[in-house]
């Protein structure tokens, strides 16, 4: 498989050092007296903020420390072509960040915060980022209007790196059981078949013999890690989809294990009672699991689409060990967006998903198993970092194709790939799963006996 070229901008080390004088500027503040944050802008890319640490005035940036990522930009190459693309009417391509004082957010529909300066990083040549790293800019930058030859200093890191990713294309949504291409540049290939079943019925035993011993074995972790709740009412359960490679074999599967149920006097789900997926891989002639995904119907404004995901440790059957979470967020019911596992990602960054990835992610986790030489003794000491997938999702009542991303680094094998589209396929389904159940859903998603019902 070959990957597509991407581009990882991100800027970081962020710091602020005013000036305290006798007698201070209008421009100028005293740091123990107010906050600061600075708004991110990169061309036709959404507005990203951060907090910005203030320093004393006569001690220099602790460079030997590592500092959070305050804002990170995901560059395809057709945005590469679209940022370095030369017109009469388009000045040289900057970084503009804009610094405030005062907190974050809007009184009266006016920004609370003071602008105190703005600084521009220019990003010459970042088309040749896909292939070599680039530091734009480390250091500091002058920033506001002098007051008798001080001025505030602004430090920031800019730098660009080459994240190739594997991307992936449903050619139909997941619950008509489509295929799935490997996108490369112009060309598609296709590299699995999806399956949609539901698993109370006699589609789950179509399967490869390399997986027979399945049905008799899968039962106790199914029960162990969802929840049996088999009550008569508002309920959505029992769906599967399995991802088979071009040869027929099940590669990967999405089994939803706990049912989306209709909190009481309601018609959602509710996040203090989810439904949950296991995202599953082969292994020893059965299903092992990898994953759980949980998804429920915010309240309230958002009125969106609320997951967690974590990865499952391999306790060699053992169901004690906590599992390690590395996206917990919001989607919009209505007009979708992208699910996303990136590490790098702090809380707050802005980004389409409304909140991003918690803040304990990014402190070192396990990195997912893979078949074949690469083994299971691997789990303790393999990590994830930096941006590892995404999948977009659609929102309600719209054709979902999803589109998934996968950086090179995490897919050593096919099952890795596969695990990443069956989990970017569960993702999609929850949309369905968490619908209002007053809405009808389509009868693919419904079983026989509910369409005569």
């Amino acid at each position: 498989m070959d990957p597509c070229p991407f581009v990882r901008l991100t800027v970081g080390n962020l710091a602020l050092k005013i000036p305290v004088a006798s007698k201070p500027a209008r421009s100028l503040v005293h740091p123990s007296s107010s906050p600061c944050f600075c708004k991110i802008k990169l061309k036709n890319f959404p507005v990203q903020s951060a907090v910005v640490p203030f320093i004393p005035p006569d001690t220099n940036f602790p460079d030997n420390q590592v500092q959070p990522i305050a804002a990170t930009f995901h560059l395809g190459k057709l945005d590469l072509d679209r940022l370095a693309g030369k017109s009469i009417f388009a000045g040289k391509l900057c970084l503009k960040i804009s610094i405030y004082t005062g907190r974050r957010g809007t009184t009266c529909g006016v920004n609370a915060g003071r602008l105190l300066g703005k600084v521009s990083v220019p990003l010459d040549q970042l088309a040749g980022t896909a292939s070599k790293a680039t530091v734009f800019h480390s250091g500091w930058i002058s920033v506001g209007k002098e007051a008798k030859g001080s001025t505030a200093q602004f430090h920031l890191n800019v730098k660009a790196e080459p994240d190739p990713r594997f991307v992936f294309q449903f050619d139909g949504e997941p619950e008509c059981s489509p295929q799935v291409f490997q996108i490369q540049g112009n060309i598609s290939q296709p590299v699995f078949t999806c399956k949609f079943s539901f698993r109370n019925t006699g589609d789950r035993n179509q399967r490869s013999r390399s997986l027979q011993s399945e049905a008799g074995s899968s039962r106790s972790w199914l029960s162990s890690f969802g929840s049996e709740r088999e009550r008569p009412g508002k309920e959505r359960k029992g769906w599967s989809i399995t991802v088979h490679d071009l040869s027929g074999s099940p590669v990967a599967a999405a089994s939803m294990v706990t049912p989306f149920v209709a909190s009481p006097g309601s018609d959602r789900v509710s996040c203090s009672n989810p439904g949950s997926w296991l995202i599953l891989r082969p292994g020893d002639g059965t299903w092992k699991p990898w994953g759980r995904l949980e998804a429920w119907r915010e309240r309230g404004g958002s009125d969106g689409l609320g997951y967690r995901f974590e990865l499952i440790p391999d306790t060699n059957g053992g169901m004690s060990a906590a599992g390690i979470v590395l996206a917990e967020s919001t989607l919009s019911s209505n007009k979708g967006g992208k699910f996303v596992i990136d590490l790098s990602s702090r809380v707050g960054s802005g980004g389409s998903n409304g909140r991003a990835t918690p803040g304990s992610a990014t402190s070192p986790v396990c990195s997912p198993r893979s078949s074949g030489d690469y083994g299971y003794g691997l789990w303790p000491y393999c990590m994830y970092r930096g941006f590892v997938m995404s999948a977009s999702v659609e929102g309600e009542g719209r054709c979902s194709k999803p589109r998934v991303e996968v950086s090179v680094p995490h897919v050593n094998c096919t099952e890795d790939a596969a695990a990443f589209v069956a989990l970017a396929a569960a993702v999609d389904l929850s949309v369905d799963a968490c619908r209002l159940f007053s809405q009808r859903l389509r009868k693919e998603l419904c079983q026989q006996m509910e369409l005569l019902g």
